[in-house]
C-alpha cells in the first residue's frame, strides 16, 4: 500500500488508504477535496443462489460488504460515511453516488436532509444488461446516479461545452447509454470476475469530464477495483481511494499502475463562451494585430469599413463596434462582428474571431 504521509493534514494523493472508508476519511483535512465519487454497498440480501435457465450460477453480489442488514443498519453506515465526505468535501465540490433500486432512494433522500443540493439524477442504462432468469420482474437494465453540489450556492465545475462537444454538439442528457464492464477491462481471477459490481471506464470518464478539472481531487471511498482511480490517472486528475478488501486493493495498485496518462494538452475540456475570458475588439488594436485605417469586410466582400483607433468602426452609412456596424450595413437587428468582419492576411481572408483566438492563447500561454 502507499505510505500514508507522517503529517495527516496533507493529501494522501494518488493513494489507497486500506480500511474502514469513515475511519480513513475521517483523518483527511476538512474541505480538501474536489469531488466524491461513491458506489456504496446495494445491501441487495438476496435469499440463495440465481441460476440461469441451463442451471448454471449467475455472479450476484453475495459478498460480506454488501450485507448491511435491515434498513436502519444501513441508514445508519449510510449517514456516517456522507457525513465525512461533506466534511472533506470542498465548498464549491460535488459528490456523485450511484445505486440501484434497493438503496438509491434512501440515499437520496439523505442527501437531501444532510443539506446537499441536488443537481440531477442521471439513468446510467447499459446496453447489455443482465436478463432477469426468472421473469418474475422487469430486466433490471439500468442504474441510477444522483449529482449533487455541497450547497445550493456552491460555485460547482460543470464542463457543459466538453460533454456536448462530446455528444455531436448536442446537449448531453441525463440518460447515458453505456455498456456493463466487460472483455479485457474486466478484472479475473481464474476465469471469474474479481468484484461483481465493476464500473466501467465509460461511466466514470464522463463523470470526472463532466465534474472535474485537470488537477482536482477526486475521492472514491469504495475504491474497489480501481475504475475511479484509472481514470482521475488517465484524465490528469487526482485521486484517493479508500478500500478495506486487501484483494481489490492490490488488484487496484497494478490496473492503475499500467496506465499511461494521456498527454496534458489534450485534457483540457472545452470551454464554454460564457467561460472564455473576454477580449474586446479594442485590445486587438492597442496591441497591433489590427492597425487603425486598416479595412474590414465580410467574407463576400459585398461591405467594408475602416478601423479607428479606439476600436469603432466606420462606413459611409454607419458608426461604431464591429457588431453596430456590421448590422447597421445589412438592415438586421443584431450581427456577430468577430465572425462577419475578415481582415487580409498574407493574401487570405481571416477573420476577426481567429485574430482573438491568437491573443487569448498569447494570454493563457
Amino acid at each position: 500500500m502507499t505510505k500514508r504521509p507522517e503529517n495527516t493534514s496533507a493529501l494522501p494523493l494518488d493513494a489507497i488508504l486500506l480500511g474502514d472508508c469513515i475511519a480513513e476519511m475521517a483523518r483527511l483535512p476538512n474541505n480538501s477535496v474536489d469531488l466524491v465519487f461513491a458506489d456504496p454497498p446495494y445491501n441487495l440480501q438476496l435469499n440463495g443462489e440465481l441460476h440461469r435457465p441451463d442451471n448454471s450460477r449467475v455472479d450476484g453480489v453475495d459478498a460480506e460488504w454488501d450485507k448491511l442488514g435491515d434498513f436502519e443498519a444501513h441508514d445508519r453506515f449510510t449517514r456516517a460515511w456522507l457525513t465525512e465526505a461533506r466534511r472533506v468535501l470542498k465548498d464549491d465540490g460535488s459528490i456523485w453516488v450511484i445505486g440501484s433500486y434497493h438503496n438509491i432512494f434512501r440515499l437520496g433522500a439523505m442527501l437531501q436532509d444532510m443539506g446537499f443540493w441536488i443537481l440531477n439524477d442521471v439513468i446510467w442504462r447499459k446496453s447489455n444488461p443482465m436478463p432477469n432468469f426468472r421473469g418474475r420482474r422487469f430486466t433490471n437494465a439500468h442504474e441510477t446516479l444522483i449529482w449533487a453540489s455541497k450547497t445550493p450556492k456552491s460555485k460547482y465545475t460543470f464542463n457543459y461545452a466538453a460533454l456536448k462537444m462530446a455528444n455531436d454538439d448536442l446537449q448531453m442528457r441525463s440518460d447515458w447509454v453505456l455498456p456493463l464492464c466487460t472483455g479485457r477491462e474486466r478484472l479475473k481471477v481464474d476465469g471469474r470476475k474479481l468484484h461483481p459490481t465493476q464500473k466501467p471506464e465509460s461511466l466514470l470518464y464522463r463523470v470526472l469530464m463532466a465534474s472535474t478539472k485537470p488537477g482536482d481531487v477526486v475521492l472514491d471511498p469504495f475504491f474497489g477495483t480501481g475504475t475511479t482511480g484509472a481514470v482521475a490517472k488517465y484524465l490528469g486528475r487526482h485521486f484517493i481511494g479508500c478500500e478495506r478488501d486487501p484483494a481489490y486493493a492490490e488488484a487496484a495498485h497494478a490496473r492503475i499502475d499500467s496506465v499511461e496518462p494521456a498527454p496534458a494538452d489534450a485534457i483540457t475540456a472545452t470551454q464554454s463562451p460564457r467561460e472564455v475570458p473576454r477580449i474586446p475588439f479594442g485590445n486587438l488594436v492597442e496591441r497591433g494585430l489590427i492597425r487603425p485605417g486598416e479595412l474590414v469586410f465580410d467574407v463576400r466582400r459585398r461591405y467594408s469599413a475602416r478601423v479607428r483607433a479606439d476600436g469603432s468602426l466606420a462606413a459611409d452609412s454607419a458608426r461604431g463596434s464591429i457588431h453596430q456596424v456590421a448590422a447597421a450595413l445589412q438592415s438586421v437587428p443584431s450581427c456577430n462582428g468577430w465572425t462577419f468582419w475578415h481582415v487580409e492576411r498574407q493574401g487570405q481572408s481571416v477573420p476577426l474571431d481567429a485574430l482573438r483566438s491568437t491573443l487569448r492563447e498569447g494570454q493563457s500561454a
